[in-house]
């Protein structure tokens, strides 16, 4: 695929939109999110993170993975035989302070998962900012560097490549460089069900994420969630 024909945020955007039949003031009253953000998005100059999209996908009652079909590409009743050859130079990409973002198989609709490759670029918390939340469950897993690992209710955990975690995407949660690591990459793996999307539709983002169980204590110190994330 030539980088011209490669899928972009601001187009698919753009068509999720017009497949919707909404103005860009419309999209803004919808979503929460800023007329002026929602018209850069559309055009390549500002991007999104993973927890605004997961606020388009809540508010306009549509399926994460969804959000970036291809027109014309919609979901059957029970999608068999598909298939989708991943590859950097047709994900589409999404660049964030915290993290670069390509997304795996854009153009399938109806997906269980969103697998991502993401690149990360924060070297602390503090200049991560605040965790983020989102629906669902998560996956990460280093291919290459070290990563800091930051919870809302456990101790951080540091990950070396050919490591990973599981997490309830819910918890505040963020990922950075561990200290002397100048390039980390990782596969992250997230699902959100149609239920929870649905339901979270009809209510504001809570402000307070819904625990899980704590793992058990020989394999990870539980504590209390600091002011700053709670």
């Amino acid at each position: 695929m030539s980088a011209s024909n490669r899928p972009t945020l601001g187009s698919s955007m753009r068509a999720l939109r017009i497949r919707h039949g909404l103005t860009l003031k419309e999209m803004s009253s919808r979503t929460g999110i800023p007329f002026s953000t929602l018209a850069k998005v559309e055009h390549d100059r500002l991007t999104l993170t993973y927890d605004k999209l997961q606020t388009i996908s809540e508010r306009l009652n549509i399926p994460m993975a969804d959000m970036f079909a291809e027109p014309g590409n919609e979901a059957r009743a029970a999608p068999n035989g598909r298939r989708s050859v991943a590859t950097l130079s047709n994900a589409l990409q999404i660049v964030t302070p915290n993290y670069d973002y390509n997304y795996f198989a854009p153009e399938l609709r109806d997906k269980d998962m969103i697998p991502i490759f993401a690149h990360l670029k924060a070297k602390s918390l503090a200049e991560f900012g605040p965790l983020l939340r989102h629906g669902g469950q998560e996956f990460f897993f280093v291919i290459e560097g070290s990563v800091v690992v930051h919870t809302e209710f456990y101790d951080p955990t540091v990950l070396k490549a050919g490591e990973a975690i599981y997490i309830d995407s819910r918890m505040g949660h963020g990922y950075v460089l561990a200290e002397g690591c100048e390039h980390a990459v990782a596969l992250v793996v997230c699902s959100t069900s149609q239920e929870e999307l649905l339901d979270s539709a009809t209510s504001q983002v809570p402000q307070v994420p819904v625990s899980r169980a704590p793992a058990s204590p020989a394999a990870t110190r539980r504590r209390r969630p600091s002011r700053s994330t709670a």
